[in-house]
């Protein structure tokens, strides 16, 4: 389920061609978490990417996962533009080959105080390993109530426009499964996790304890941030991953 990626020096979960379902650094690796300390917009930001990489004396190619922040949620018509513009820099700098991605992603919209544009938040990479830690660090890309398939959104949709309180806990039941399935691609689980984020704007808290405490999710505490995800009609979407080294700039 996994592929390498040697030029980055990490391996990925491959998935759609605008990114991939996770990314986990080789052995004698680890990556790297850069947040900004405010949103840039896109072209600015794979600039600042660009230069702290080399300046950390990595090739491009080790930029192995990033998180967008968009104004509002896309129409699908509308995802799959912004997606075409988007791997085109991935394309520049040698991670696109025109249909595999090796780069996880999440993309999501604030639903106060959104940017004006697709903008960057954070982003990761890999870098000579410092430690001698036998889990490899990796970051799991962002994954919503969407099953597989290809069929439309409204088809794949899990209890489509249901925000009830049954319909909220079965988005989130689906969604945690999905971040199971995509750790164990690695052979990893909950406790191997030094964050977990979660983006909805719905009350999820009387599912928190049954759909994610009870499993181990939230062992590093759990980071809500008032988003919806990226395609309308998505209400919840989480990512996760585990980094020993995390930066604001």
């Amino acid at each position: 389920m996994t592929r390498d990626f040697p030029a980055g020096n990490y391996r990925f979960i491959p998935a759609v061609f605008q990114f991939s379902s996770g990314a986990a650094a080789d052995s004698g690796f680890e990556i790297e978490r850069v947040r900004f300390d405010r949103l840039l917009p896109l072209a600015e930001g794979f600039a600042q990417v660009a230069e702290y990489i080399r300046g950390s004396g990595r090739p491009l190619t080790s930029f192995c996962a990033c998180e967008l922040r968009s104004p509002a949620a896309f129409t699908e018509d509308g995802f799959r533009t912004f997606n075409q513009h988007y791997v085109k820099t991935l394309a520049e700098w040698g991670l696109f080959d025109g249909s595999i991605n090796p780069v996880a992603r999440s993309n999501v919209c604030p639903e106060i105080d959104p940017p004006s544009e697709p903008s960057f938040y954070a982003f990761s990479f890999t870098r000579p390993s410092q430690g001698t830690g036998a889990t490899p660090t990796f970051v799991i890309a962002g994954g919503a109530e969407l099953s597989d398939g290809s069929g439309s959104y409204p088809e794949r949709i899990v209890r489509y426009r249901d925000i009830t309180a049954d319909g909220v806990r079965e988005k989130v039941r689906f969604t945690v499964a999905s971040m199971e399935e995509r750790l164990g691609a690695f052979g990893l689980g909950w406790k191997d996790t030094t964050g977990v984020q979660v983006y909805t704007v719905h009350d999820f808290h009387p599912v928190i304890s049954d759909e994610l405490v009870r499993r181990g999710a939230t062992r590093s505490g759990l980071t809500w941030h008032f988003a919806r995800p990226p395609v309308i009609d998505l209400e919840y979407e989480m990512d996760c991953r585990r980094v020993m080294r995390e930066t604001v700039i």
